[in-house]
């Protein structure tokens, strides 16, 4: 999973020098503040085709953790990583015990839709009393509608973007 460094061990600046390698200078613009853990903690490799794949489809992209830490990356440069934050905690709740469903979706509301929101993701205002309704029985699909129109979005700009980046087109090019 993609974080900010502050909230990684040092092994995970060890992840951020292998993917400066990986993927070279984008991550220099990005100055190491994304990087990259396995769930096995196992080094980093790409496939030669991964790259290709990613551009079949978001889904794609952000089924790979290469692809998904480029892309995170990537967000992160334009200043528009909340979106995939939103998604990815979306993606964590939905595998929440019941025990902690409340506590964790108020967490996830107050960080990205609620109206002080420090990480505030664009959703209509629709959307947001639909979610906000779905806070008063939190379950794992409280956060669908939310989630599906976050993905929409990241599916129609923000992924096209990045497929017309310097990082991902110097990258396919490398391995392509």
């Amino acid at each position: 999973m993609c974080r900010g460094l502050e909230s990684l061990p040092s092994t995970c600046l060890e992840r951020a020098k292998e993917l400066k390698a990986l993927f070279g200078s984008f991550l220099q613009k990005s100055d190491h503040s994304i990087t990259c853990q396995s769930k096995k903690n196992e080094k980093l490799r790409l496939n030669v085709d991964e790259p290709l794949k990613w551009k079949e489809s978001l889904e794609n992209l952000l089924s790979s953790p290469n692809g998904l830490c480029l892309f995170r990356a990537f967000l992160h440069s334009e200043f528009s990583e909340e979106n995939i934050a939103f998604y990815l905690a979306c993606e964590d709740y939905r595998e929440t015990k019941n025990s902690k469903l409340a506590a964790k979706a108020k967490k996830i509301y107050d960080e990205f839709i609620g109206s002080d929101a420090p990480r505030e993701v664009n959703l209509d205002h629709v959307t947001k009393a639909i979610t906000k309704q779905n806070m008063e029985h939190p379950n794992q699909s409280c956060f669908n509608l939310a989630k599906a129109k976050i993905y929409t979005l990241m599916e129609k700009d923000c992924y096209p973007r990045f497929l017309k980046s310097t990082a991902y087109l110097e990258l396919s090019r490398k391995t392509g």
